[in-house]
């Protein structure tokens, strides 16, 4: 192909409550009329901007430039739970072990987050936004905790440490009597992610990259020898495009029927006055992911990452047009209010703050789209719900591989196969969001 053209633009339901709670950024910098750039880079996620850096380390001369859609941090980036996690997560599966090598993955996680650890000193991002802190698993149930114990057993044959938590331990760690037990894992970094992408991308700009915001790609297509990308209001004339886009790599007619655009939503209370802070008792920073794939991930921040603030997240929708509906996000609101209460009754009523969706792109097979889609056109796409660390990883590929330089991370994705395809429609939507409703119930403990 030579030209494409986007159907669809990003739509998302609910604020960036990420980016809310750590104020106005600068104004906005939007592409208006007519450039040129060595690369540019069409999303300013953890991909994109990731890409952006690895160009810079890479080419230091190099002139690149990075479209963003809306502003950087308010589109899924920030719109996660801020978990970067080093070890096997998969989501499709009952504990997060997967069937692969898990051994590589682990691996490449760690490339990752140290690759973001550099950036947090090169860039001198506050280190309260990128915290070494590990993650629990929560078990409130029999089955929640069978569930980490496999899962404990499956590290304990990688060579991983995890530690068991009681009942008690869990109740000083998080002020709630939820949970039965946890498992601890200590690799994982508890981000602020729109403090760390907001960042990222300060310290890019002044490293020399541009960065649009407020500057959708409508479409890019060749002419000559070169690639034209286009805005409502400008265009840059590239060599190299590099799409970061996750999901929406399927707007642009790329593995159409292929990729599971998938919704999760999460909401954030009010800043805890000290009255609810000794009512809640428990650590100020403390994130629990459920011990079943499909429960609620939990968090707790404190002043130096927005506030001392617990965000609740559960409730998943496949939705093909990759937008939630209105509908979707009122449920799954009062979902996560009757989670919150359950799990902090001393707590119990207080209003969120804020309510949002956020997207996710899955393949069947797992795999990502990370990969040269025609000379000149390159894809650092499809995260399969592992934005921070799996997203981090294919924007490195993707400026890798557009650089002409192998690592053990583009290797790794070179040879992944081809995302399996979709069933058809209607089938797909009705019969994806029925198993996962089934999935939602069966782990409504954890």
């Amino acid at each position: 192909m030579t030209r494409y053209a986007a159907r669809t633009l990003p739509v998302h339901r609910g604020p960036a409550a990420w980016s809310a709670i750590l104020g106005d950024q600068p104004p906005a910098q939007e592409l208006e009329g007519n450039l040129t750039a060595d690369f540019v880079i069409v999303g300013a996620g953890f991909a994109g901007l990731s890409a952006a850096l690895r160009l810079k380390q890479l080419q230091p001369d190099t002139k690149v430039a990075v479209l963003e859609a809306g502003r950087v941090a308010e589109g899924a980036a920030g719109r996660n739970s801020g978990f970067m996690i080093d070890l096997p997560h998969d989501l499709a599966s009952d504990n997060y072990a997967s069937g692969g090598d898990d051994t590589a993955m682990i691996a490449l996680n760690r490339q990752a987050i140290a690759f973001a650890r550099a950036a947090v000193a090169q860039f001198g991002i506050d280190p309260n936004y990128f915290d070494p802190a590990g993650k629990v698993n929560g078990a409130a149930s029999a089955a929640g905790h069978a569930h980490n114990v496999s899962y404990a057993q499956h590290l304990a044959e990688l060579g991983e440490t995890s530690e068991v938590l009681d009942p008690q331990q869990m109740r000083d760690l998080t002020g709630s009597r939820h949970y039965r037990s946890g498992l601890y894992t200590p690799g994982t970094v508890m981000l602020q992610p729109a403090g760390y992408v907001r960042g990222l991308a300060a310290g890019l700009i002044g490293a020399g990259v541009q960065v649009f915001e407020n500057s959708a790609v409508i479409r890019f297509e060749k002419q000559g020898g070169a690639w034209q990308v286009r805005t409502l209001r400008g265009a840059i004339s590239t060599g190299a495009v590099i799409l970061t886009v996750n999901g929406h790599l399927e707007s642009f007619g790329i593995e159409s029927d292929r990729l599971m655009q998938l919704f999760l939503f999460a909401a954030m209370t009010p800043e805890l006055d000290a009255d609810a802070l000794t009512r809640l008792g428990g650590q100020p920073r403390w994130g629990i992911t459920p011990s079943d794939p499909m429960g609620t991930t939990m968090r707790r921040i404190d002043t130096g990452q927005g506030g001392n603030r617990i965000v609740t997240r559960t409730c998943a929708a496949l939705r093909p047009g990759m937008a939630a509906t209105p509908r979707d996000l009122a449920r799954a609101s009062r979902v996560m209010q009757r989670k919150f209460d359950q799990r902090f009754p001393q707590l119990s009523g207080t209003k969120m703050e804020y309510h949002w969706a956020g997207h996710l792109c899955l393949s069947l097979n797992g795999v990502a789209v990370a990969r040269e889609i025609e000379p000149g056109v390159y894809s650092g796409c499809v995260q399969n719900g592992l934005g921070t660390a799996r997203g981090t990883l294919t924007g490195i590929a993707a400026a890798e591989r557009a650089c002409g330089y192998s690592s053990d991370i583009t290797r790794h994705f070179e040879v992944e196969d081809q995302p399996k395809r979709l069933p058809p429609q209607p089938f797909r939507e009705i019969g994806a969001n029925a198993v996962l409703r089934w999935k939602e119930w069966r782990a409504r403990d954890e």
